[in-house]
């Protein structure tokens, strides 16, 4: 049974009133409730619409960091949520705990245990919760209730004080604005937050923040499956813009003969086919922020309409004869070298610097150490979610197993995963309460590596097709010329088929045309005449 006398109280309310940033005071919160409580795991949450999020905790496994708990679905944090008190769940209670499996002394389900959780008011509004557990059943019946109303008020304070100077550090002036937008239902089901403590997600974070107010144009590059749409989107919830709306495109996948339409708008007869008049992107984006996912893959001629957008604010339709103002801020995202591809002609130097105001690198997932194992956690909360089961957990083997791989797919495909091992773990352990993925489920994962010139394993052809490379030729001319010579040699066993030659290359019409059309590849038909 845990007692607490009033001086242990006085020494939390005077080690929090040392602390001197949010991360060291939730950090001496724990840490001094474990030492006034006897307890095994101990964790502060903030409450945001109906999603709990760690960002503190003692005793539990890292990877609960990376999850987000919908109250609905645990009813001990619905309890909680809708309580102004302290509640200390039975040691029987048959309540699911959210917690099953997550304790970093246990790898199995709970057993009987104590559990209690505070609910962290400040001026009648619930900032978030703090929840206490202990192996050791009853553990916590002999603390009078007024002690525990006295913790939940210094917790909240505390975290209340933390949020302040959150606000005042980022410039939030609307932040209240902001965590609603955070908790619209498109926000929660595309997953908006950037999640990893990495030191170079931090710095990303920085620069997401000192950015966001601005209405700079700015270029978003890295890698495929960084999350560059996540890095726009947490720009535009985080600017003045983010009550306008946000209007996402993807420029690779626009026809070419209907991009000015699809960007700018048409009126009605404007060509075969506009029966009615279509607002564009631009002006959709009105007020908001216009995504321009994949920028690089725009042939030139669009490239100079939308400079000229940007340059004067001014679009007009297809069709018409005026022009129309937009207020419009451009966020854009590529995963080529646009400097380079300006420098050799194939992108507008003009609308590169146009864009490249304040240009954000997203980070590989290999450059982000310590993060796999947050965002597994959060992968595996969702994928719980989706799956429909009590409890999904990811063992210790099966983190390190993943954070010794070098993800070239990076955050997706440790996303896609994590799915996959969640289900070969279920199909395992049929009719248990706790799923665990283990490291069998999350398969092979092989690292490419550079083998030396000097092994004698190199078979002959292999050596040969290296020592090529040592010489000084370009990567990128080298790979035009394979896709030029790949092309052509498809066109003609189709007899000049765009359709079908697209079909076995596994690409859409207009990519391979605007393709072929950088690599100046034309099909020239003649007609034969026989003459008998």
């Amino acid at each position: 049974m845990s007692q607490i006398s009033s001086t242990a109280i006085i020494e939390l309310a005077l080690d929090l009133a040392s602390s001197l940033n949010s991360t060291d005071r939730f950090d001496r919160l724990l840490a001094t409730v474990r030492k006034t409580i006897k307890c095994d795991a101990v964790a502060l949450l903030s409450f945001h619409g109906d999603i709990l999020t760690p960002i503190a905790l003692q005793g539990l496994s890292r990877d609960t960091m990376g999850r987000r708990f919908y109250v609905a679905e645990h009813p001990r944090f619905t309890a909680l949520c809708q309580s102004k008190q302290p509640i200390r769940f039975p040691a029987d209670s048959p309540l699911p705990d959210p917690y099953d499996g997550l304790l970093l002394d246990r790898e199995d389900d709970l057993p009987v245990h104590s559990c209690m959780g505070l609910p962290l008011y400040y001026d009648d509004k619930l900032l978030g919760l703090l929840t206490i557990d202990s192996l050791t059943p009853h553990e916590f019946d002999d603390i009078p209730e007024r002690t525990l109303v006295v913790i939940s008020a210094i917790a909240a304070a505390t975290l209340n004080t933390a949020f302040l100077i959150e606000q005042l550090e980022s410039r939030a002036d609307h932040s209240e604005q902001v965590v609603a937008e955070l908790t619209e239902e498109a926000w929660k089901r595309d997953g908006g937050e950037l999640i990893g403590e990495s030191p170079i997600m931090q710095q990303l974070k920085e620069e997401l923040i000192i950015v966001a107010n601005s209405d700079f144009n700015i270029l978003i590059y890295g890698e495929t499956g960084v999350g560059k749409e996540l890095v726009a989107r947490t720009l535009h919830q985080k600017s003045a813009r983010q009550h306008g709306p946000m209007v996402y495109v993807n420029c690779a996948a626009l026809p070419e003969n209907l991009i000015e339409s699809e960007l700018f708008g048409h009126v009605k007869g404007a060509f075969t086919g506009a029966d009615k008049a279509r607002a564009g992107k631009f002006a959709l984006a009105d007020t908001g922020t216009l995504f321009l996912d994949e920028i690089g893959e725009l042939p030139l001629a669009a490239q100079s309409k939308i400079l000229r957008a940007i340059q004067s604010n001014e679009i007009q339709p297809v069709g018409q004869d005026s022009v129309e103002q937009v207020n419009v801020r451009i966020i854009a995202a590529t995963n080529r070298d646009l400097k380079e591809e300006a420098e050799d002609g194939r992108f507008r130097a003009d609308l590169y610097h146009r864009l490249s105001v304040y240009p954000i690198r997203v980070p590989r997932l290999q450059e982000r150490v310590g993060d796999v194992q947050i965002l597994s956690g959060y992968f595996v909360e969702q994928t719980k979610r989706k799956l429909g089961v009590v409890q999904l957990k990811i063992t210790t083997e099966a983190i390190r197993h993943l954070e010794q791989y070098n993800w070239p797919g990076n955050v997706r495909e440790l996303e896609h995963v994590v799915s996959r091992a969640a289900l070969k773990a279920r199909a395992r352990q049929k009719g248990k309460a706790i799923i665990a993925i283990e490291k069998q489920d999350c398969g092979s994962l092989i690292n490419l590596q550079v083998v030396p010139l000097d092994q004698p394993m190199i078979k002959p052809q292999i050596a040969e097709d290296i020592q090529l490379i040592q010489r000084n030729i370009n990567l990128r001319t080298e790979t035009e010329q394979f896709q030029r010579q790949l092309i052509k040699q498809v066109l003609t066993q189709e007899q000049g088929n765009w359709a079908a030659t697209a079909r076995r290359l596994s690409l859409d019409r207009a990519n391979l045309n605007r393709i072929a059309k950088r690599l100046d590849i034309k099909v020239v038909k003649s007609v034969v005449m026989s003459i008998n």
